[in-house]
C-alpha cells in the first residue's frame, strides 16, 4: 500500500481485508520509498512487482497511478486519485444494494462538487442503469471524460444522466442522495472561495432530503465537515448510512482483491 495522501478508510480496510484472507498488507508513505529521492515511478513498479502480488496506490495525480500501473507485473489498485476513487463506490454500490435489494432502476442524486467520487458514481451508474442527478455551482463540473464515458454506457443500460444546478431538482424522487466535502485534499488554498460557491445552496440539509422519496438513503463517503457539505442533523438522521457505508469499505476490499488475487475461478462463491 503506497500512500501520498492521509487516510482511515482506505488504510484500515484494506490492511484488515489482507489479514482477513490470510495476507499480509505492507503500509508504505511515499517519503518512505526512492521516490522521495528521484526514482521513478516505474522503477519502483518494476522492483515492488517482485515482492508483492498487488499493489495499492492512493495519489494525488492520476497519470501517477497510469505510469505506476503500466510498468507493474502485478495487479495495481486505484486506491483513489484526483480524477476516481472506484473503491469508494465499489463500498457505495453494495450499501445501496444492501438498502434497496437492487440497483437498476434506482436514481441517485449527487449534490456538491463534480469531484473524483462524483466521477466515478456516474461511471458506475452509467454501467449499472442507474439514474444519477448531479447537482454542482457552474465551474465544479465532473470530469468530461467521466460524464462522456457515463451517457455512452447510459444508452445501453437505459440509464438518465444528468448535470444541472439547482440542488433541488435533483433530488426529486432520489432514492439516494449522496455528497462529499467541498475541499478535497490538496485544495486548501481555495477553501475561501470554494466554500462561498457552494453554501448555503448545496449543502444537504434536511429541506433538501425532504424532497427526495420517503425512504431515501443519505450517504457520505467521510471524511465529513458538519455545517459544510452535509447539516448533522442529516448525517446523524435515520436516513444516514455513512457508517454502513464505511464499513463496507472493508468487504467490498475483500471482494475486490479475492478476484485480483484468486480470478474469478478460484473464488470460493463458483
Amino acid at each position: 500500500m503506497i500512500f501520498q495522501k492521509p487516510s482511515t478508510r482506505t488504510r484500515v480496510s484494506f490492511e484488515v481485508a489482507m489479514h482477513e484472507l490470510g495476507g499480509h498488507a505492507l503500509n508504505l508513505s511515499s517519503s518512505e520509498l526512492q521516490l522521495a529521492r528521484g526514482e521513478t515511478i516505474e522503477d519502483t513498479a518494476r522492483v515492488l512487482s517482485g515482492y508483492v502480488n498487488v499493489i495499492m496506490a492512493r495519489v494525488y495525480h492520476h497519470n501517477d497511478l497510469i505510469e505506476l500501473a503500466d510498468a507493474a507485473k502485478v495487479p495495481v489498485i486505484n486506491g483513489l486519485s484526483d480524477l476516481y476513487h472506484p473503491c469508494q463506490i465499489l463500498a457505495d454500490l453494495l450499501t445501496i444494494h444492501e438498502a434497496k435489494g437492487r440497483l437498476e432502476g434506482l436514481k441517485i442524486a449527487w449534490i456538491g462538487d463534480g469531484n473524483n467520487v462524483c466521477n466515478t458514481m456516474l461511471v458506475a451508474c452509467g454501467k449499472l442503469g442507474i439514474d444519477v442527478s448531479v447537482a454542482v455551482p457552474r465551474g465544479y463540473a465532473p470530469s468530461k471524460a467521466a460524464l462522456e464515458a457515463a451517457q455512452e454506457d447510459s444508452r445501453k443500460s437505459g440509464s438518465k444522466i444528468e448535470i444541472v444546478h439547482d440542488p433541488k431538482r435533483a433530488v426529486v424522487r432520489a432514492d439516494v442522495v449522496a455528497t462529499d466535502t467541498f475541499v478535497s485534499m490538496g485544495m486548501e488554498k481555495e477553501r475561501e472561495k470554494r466554500l462561498k460557491d457552494f453554501l448555503p445552496e448545496y449543502q444537504v440539509a434536511p429541506t433538501v432530503m425532504k424532497l427526495a422519496k420517503k425512504d431515501a438513503i443519505f450517504m457520505h463517503c467521510l471524511p465529513a465537515h458538519r455545517g459544510e457539505e452535509v447539516a448533522s442533523k442529516v448525517i446523524d438522521g435515520a436516513q444516514s448510512v455513512v457508517w454502513q457505508e464505511a464499513e463496507n469499505r472493508l468487504h467490498a476490499q475483500k471482494a475486490l482483491l479475492a478476484l485480483l488475487l484468486l480470478g474469478e475461478e478460484g473464488l470460493p462463491w463458483n
